[in-house]
């Protein structure tokens, strides 16, 4: 896997974190409103500790959650990214998704559906992916509409039950699967 240049789109930048970003990552993962649909918010200890082995992982494998900045300022907004689920058997052991977080108070900008649509054309233009899969727990609607609008289609054949969500959050175990294959990505761009 090469390693993972910064990306840009017309607004944004999609880069690794920097340390100046740690609070905007705490953030987005303690946030009541963008954690909705995930069975736990993050402490700040915690989330420093995931905001070290997300930049890690970016650094190492060019995979991962990367920093959505705005292009005018650089300032970090949310994260967008390609990344292994570590969902076998469930997904392949070489399934690569594609998944975001934004700050509430950049919400309804299209920010997140712009640089997802940057991370497809990355994963299959340069990377050379196959498929790139997104799942949300069933009635995350923020979520299926931006897999919608990157003209990801729904599999639910591939809808499941989500491993590693806990006992204690029956309603967030069910997920739906999204897919796009590099063929039909071609077949959008024709």
């Amino acid at each position: 896997m090469p390693s993972f240049q910064p990306l840009e789109t017309p607004r944004l930048r999609l880069r690794n974190w920097r340390e100046e970003d740690r609070d905007l990552f705490h953030e987005i993962n303690a946030d009541r409103k963008v954690m909705e649909f995930f069975p736990f918010r993050r402490t700040r200890p915690e989330s420093d500790a995931l905001f070290e082995r997300v930049r890690a992982m970016i650094s190492e494998s060019g995979l991962g959650f990367y920093a959505v900045s705005l292009k005018e300022t650089d300032e970090a907004i949310g994260f967008c990214g390609l990344a292994k689920p570590g969902l076998a058997p469930i997904l392949p052991e070489d399934s690569v998704e594609i998944g975001w977080r934004l700050a509430t108070r950049f919400w309804g900008n299209g920010y997140m559906t712009e640089a997802a649509r940057a991370l497809l054309r990355y994963g299959f233009d340069d990377l050379r992916l196959p498929e790139i899969v997104s799942f949300a727990v069933t009635g995350n609607t923020r979520s299926t509409a931006i897999m919608q609008r990157i003209g990801m289609r729904h599999d639910p054949a591939r809808d499941f039950i989500h491993p590693r969500v806990p006992q204690s959050h029956p309603h967030l175990k069910r997920h739906v699967l999204y897919a796009i294959t590099a063929t039909e990505w071609e077949k959008q761009r024709a």
